[in-house]
């Protein structure tokens, strides 16, 4: 067989498992998404101890989506294949600390019109980026806990 050929099956084989990972991907967020409850959702984890200040940089935020499964948060990756959650968030560990806009240099790693909420967990800090109505959604969500479940407001 002539070294073309090789190449045009080489190539095929490549396009073939490209499309087959978009159809898995579609898949995968349909199946998420398919008892409602999910959002756009990026997350970064923050560098440093709660309460510290960091510069913002548009570095090391991950793009993807949120649900709610009864008392927890589900990040799903956007562009992963795993059937599980690559993060899951308490309610009763999760502090609403501030939002702010993102700086001029996380416009290009998230989602347009997204607001950036900080939380501090037991882990230490983390920051996820939504659209102001979801961050609505998520705080009214965190202050619907049942009673005693709570900590403490920082």
């Amino acid at each position: 067989m002539p070294l073309w050929q090789w190449v045009v099956d080489g190539v095929g084989a490549v396009l073939l498992l490209l499309l087959l990972y978009g159809v898995v991907l579609v898949v995968r967020r349909r199946l998420v998404g398919r008892n409602g409850g999910t959002f756009e959702l990026s997350y970064r984890p923050a560098a440093g101890p709660a309460g510290a200040a960091q510069p913002p940089s548009g570095r090391g935020w991950v793009l993807g989506m949120g649900r709610y499964s009864a008392d927890r948060l589900e990040f799903f990756r956007i562009f992963s294949v795993a059937p599980r959650p690559s993060v899951v968030l308490g309610r009763a560990d999760l502090s609403y600390v501030g939002q702010r806009s993102p700086a001029p240099e996380e416009a290009h790693s998230l989602y347009a019109g997204h607001v950036v909420a900080e939380f501090t967990t037991r882990d230490g800090r983390l920051e996820l980026a939504m659209t102001p109505g979801a961050l609505t959604g998520l705080l009214a969500w965190l202050e619907a806990a049942p009673p005693g479940r709570r900590p403490p407001a920082v």
